[in-house]
């Protein structure tokens, strides 16, 4: 009820730049030139922390971006999640490079279950499910499993350093049974609002490769097939005629193991865009 009265309130009430507060407006031209209009980077924060995937972001966690986000995730303003979708969407595209071409599937970091319910809907999941609308429109094949779960309790973490971070969260998230299988041939973007210091990123990887079991016919790429996805060490179907496509039915699959993933977040400290080492 709470998520269906915020979604009709913006409708029939006046509105606000949820950026800058200017009347009469949601997002004023300015607001959405931010979220946008510059170039998605590669960002990485400082300390970096072992496991973080490539990660690229749409816009700098200051200002109007700040305050869009935050309108969006923790006061209800749902009317920005199409906005924030098509933001995150160019990060996914970043991120997804030569996999782009093919499927792709977006997999969102999860929040807690009590933040959810005291936000009163999931921020992260909404704005995925947009991004990936936002891809399909312009002729890229993505969809949205959201198969990470929350496997145990963990602290708030406003108020914790970096290594606290990583200390609080790892090993606390796990892929829901089956999971798995919903992530077999496409390529995988793990996505989320922001990234700090990286730590919920690094965990949410863990986590996906902890899952990405090795069985019959969950199609990872040898090691020595040379293609985009590969080098990003994205699971996906192996191309016709190399040693993994031709296999016979009952063959045991020789797989690579499971591969890390690159990221996708809407914002990144401005600190991450500035230590970019490419």
């Amino acid at each position: 009820m709470r998520g269906w009265w915020r979604e009709f309130s913006g409708l029939v009430l006046p509105a606000s730049c949820g950026g800058c507060g200017r009347q009469r407006t949601a997002l004023c031209g300015r607001c959405r030139a931010a979220l946008l209009d510059g170039p998605v980077r590669r960002v990485r924060p400082a300390p970096e922390p072992a496991g973080l995937p490539e990660v690229y972001a749409a816009a700098r966690y200051e200002d109007a971006v700040r305050a869009v986000l935050l309108g969006h995730k923790e006061r209800g303003a749902l009317g920005l999640a199409g906005v924030l979708g098509r933001a995150l969407a160019g990060a996914v595209r970043a991120a997804a490079g030569p996999c782009a071409r093919g499927q792709l599937v977006l997999v969102p970091v999860p929040s807690s279950r009590r933040a959810v319910r005291a936000r009163g809907h999931d921020a992260t999941r909404r704005m995925a499910l947009a991004a990936a609308g936002e891809l399909r429109r312009t002729g890229t094949d993505a969809r949205v499993a959201p198969v990470l779960r929350q496997g145990r309790a963990v602290a708030d973490q406003a108020g914790l350093s970096a290594p606290q971070r990583l200390a609080n969260l790892t090993g606390a998230l796990r892929v829901a049974g089956g999971g798995a299988r919903l992530l077999e041939g496409a390529g995988v973007v793990l996505v989320d609002d922001l990234m700090t210091t990286g730590a919920s990123l690094v965990e949410a990887a863990r986590a996906v490769a902890a899952g990405q079991v090795r069985e019959p016919g969950m199609g990872y790429r040898g090691e020595g097939e040379e293609d985009g996805c590969l080098r990003q060490g994205i699971p996906g179907n192996s191309p016709p005629g190399s040693a993994h496509h031709r296999r016979r039915s009952g063959d045991a699959q020789v797989h690579a193991g499971p591969r890390p993933v690159r990221a996708a977040v809407v914002a990144a400290t401005p600190e991450s865009f500035a230590i970019n080492r490419n």
